[in-house]
């Protein structure tokens, strides 16, 4: 074994490299730019075979190094009759490998900066984006306990690790009394970060300027977490930032709009007999108001009509009939036309409920605009989105003609069922193993491709079976019963492509097939999950068209695969005898439950 100078480009790459396919060009890239920062470091080995070099482990570095454009690189040349190795280096060098954690990480980084090394000069020898070092460095500012944890591998998600990063040393010492895990036990950090929680108000949803920032003395922190591309500056002063938002509102209120009082549970409070209009941009007689709304920090603006005022004569024959003593008749002469004989005022109260339809309608608004926001703006790790979209399917407001071999008429209660493995308690459970079982349950409820009354999910199942690998669960199609179904023309393809002579009629080439896969799993090709050619074009096309709906707004037909036959609603109402008397649905019945 010996060391030599060679240039990379005349070493001859491994023809036995078990690294087939090639790493992402972003991993080969941060190589190179390493090794032209810092240097090789560790050798390629190689054997001279023929006169040549042939890589036996190293074919990335050498690239890297091209790549680099380095003249020469050590070599470490191997003899001897140990070529049988040859091949478990080159495997055990790819796999026998481990990645440093966080902390180790943050650790590596102090160390280089105690060393001289800047924050830029890391990301630049490391080809790290700067922020990531940033985050890194965030690690300084975890409790020394936290970090041994995080050291032994039992680590956060990114959310919580920010928002524990984000407390004070103090909170979190105090913090983790009450939530370190036993030895047997991994660390709940959610709960945690829970304990840990500020509420966070940003800089771009603030209406006010530098200068009122500064008169009310709002310090900004960056959150090094956040997407990149919008302004992730924050503050957890809430009484400055809302006292900010007040004196703008105060001094810059657009023209024609007012300040709204807000109630006990932050909401605004309209005047008397308003009524609440949804939309946009206030019409003919509605007026805007602005509002700060306490629970996000934002200045939000509720659109209201008042009462148009009374005619005067109205008016006048109101106050004639106070005078003499008959107030009260005209407000109540609508109850008393449908008054039975019961007293008005009683009938009232035992009958009318707490909330009105409008206020229902109302409420869910509120909910669902909420609902919406959050689903746009708050972080969800990938085990509650799974959860969440699980959960989803199950809603009342769901149909899915499901290619799942069931009863008629309980569709829907299959849903519900899996739904309620997620949620046993009434609240969402934190279990993985649940979540991924429920999540596989529930798409193998809706993606069909079934071609009958159940209809099917078109493309989109195609591209999920493809993506799993769903082909080799096909069965063998080399029946008579399938290839019956092919044409002439279509079986003598089939028969050429698998090396078999046409026979003089259909019916002895489809059994000349059946013979040639008697041991084998023959899967015609047409029916595999990958999109041809064809699909992938009109997949194309029907992007497009829905690219131009969502810029000019218009009604663009795109649905060319929407099934014909009864919908999962007609379905139900038609097996099952209880949704035909008007029964509550099985979701509906386990949320009365």
């Amino acid at each position: 074994m010996n060391l030599r100078q060679v240039d990379p480009k005349t070493l001859v790459p491994n023809p036995a490299n078990p690294r087939r396919t090639k790493p992402d060009a972003a991993y080969e890239e941060q190589l190179a730019a390493n090794i032209r920062e810092i240097g090789l470091i560790q050798p390629p080995i190689a054997r001279e075979i023929d006169g040549r070099l042939v890589i036996k482990a190293g074919d990335r570095r050498t690239r890297a190094c091209i790549a680099a454009g380095l003249a020469t690189i050590p070599v470490l040349v191997i003899d001897g009759d140990d070529a049988n190795h040859d091949s478990m280096r080159a495997f055990s060098e790819n796999i026998v490998r481990a990645g440093l954690g966080t902390v180790d990480m943050w650790r590596a980084i102090e160390a280089l900066c105690g060393d001289g090394w800047s924050e830029d000069g890391i990301a630049t020898a490391l080809s790290l984006p700067p922020r990531v070092i940033k985050r890194l460095k965030l690690c300084g500012s975890i409790h020394p306990a936290i970090l041994d944890q995080m050291a032994k591998g039992d680590e956060p998600n990114e959310r919580d690790l920010r928002t524990i990063a984000s407390a004070s040393r103090e909170d979190q010492a105090e913090a983790w009394k009450k939530h370190k895990p036993k030895k047997t036990e991994r660390t709940s950090w959610w709960e945690l970060a829970r304990a840990l929680t500020k509420t966070r108000f940003y800089a771009r949803d603030a209406e006010f300027d530098a200068k009122i920032a500064k008169a009310n003395g709002i310090l900004w922190e960056e959150d090094l977490f956040a997407q990149e591309g919008q302004d992730n500056r924050f503050t957890t002063q809430a009484d400055a930032y809302l006292n900010a938002q007040h004196e703008y509102l105060s001094k810059k209120l657009p023209k024609g709009h007012v300040i709204l009082p807000v109630n006990e549970q932050g909401e605004p409070k309209l005047p008397a007999k308003a009524t609440r209009i949804y939309g946009d941009k206030p019409g003919k007689g509605e007026i805007a108001g602005r509002y700060v709304n306490e629970r996000t920090g934002r200045v939000e603006t509720v659109i209201y009509q008042l009462p148009a005022p009374k005619p005067v004569a109205k008016a006048k024959a109101k106050a004639k009939a106070a005078a003499s003593g008959e107030a009260g008749v005209e407000c109540d002469q609508d109850q008393d036309a449908n008054d039975t004989g019961t007293d008005a005022e009683t009938v009232a109260v035992s009958t009318r409920a707490p909330v009105t339809k409008d206020g229902v309608k109302m409420i869910g608004d509120f909910q669902t605009d909420a609902l919406h926001e959050a689903l746009e703006t708050v972080e969800i790790d990938d085990l509650t989105l799974i959860a969440l979209l699980a959960l989803a399917f199950a809603g009342n407001n769901v149909q899915v003609r499901t290619g799942e071999r069931i009863e008629p008429g309980t569709a829907h209660y299959r849903r519900s069922m899996i739904a309620a493995t997620l949620i046993p308690g009434g609240a969402l459970t934190l279990n993985p193993e649940t979540i991924r079982g429920a999540g596989r349950a529930m798409l193998r409820h809706t993606l069909s491709l079934r071609v009958d009354w159940s209809g099917n999910s078109g493309h989109l199942a195609r591209i999920a079976g493809h993506q799993i690998g769903a082909d080799r669960f096909l069965p063998s199609m080399a029946t008579q019963e399938f290839l019956s179904c092919l044409s002439k023309p279509e079986i003598e393809t089939v028969a050429a492509a698998n090396g078999i002579l046409p026979r003089p009629t259909g019916k002895a080439t489809r059994a000349a097939v059946v013979d040639r896969f008697k041991t084998e799993r023959f899967v015609y090709p047409a029916a595999t999950f990958a999109l041809s050619q064809d699909e992938l074009t009109k997949l194309a096309e029907t992007q497009a068209k829905l690219a131009a709906a969502n810029d000019d707004e218009s009604d663009v037909a795109i649905d060319d695969e929407a099934p014909d036959g009864p919908t999962e609603a007609d379905e139900e109402a038609e097996d099952d005898p209880a949704l035909k008397a008007g029964a509550a649905s099985p979701s509906e019945q386990m949320a009365a439950d």
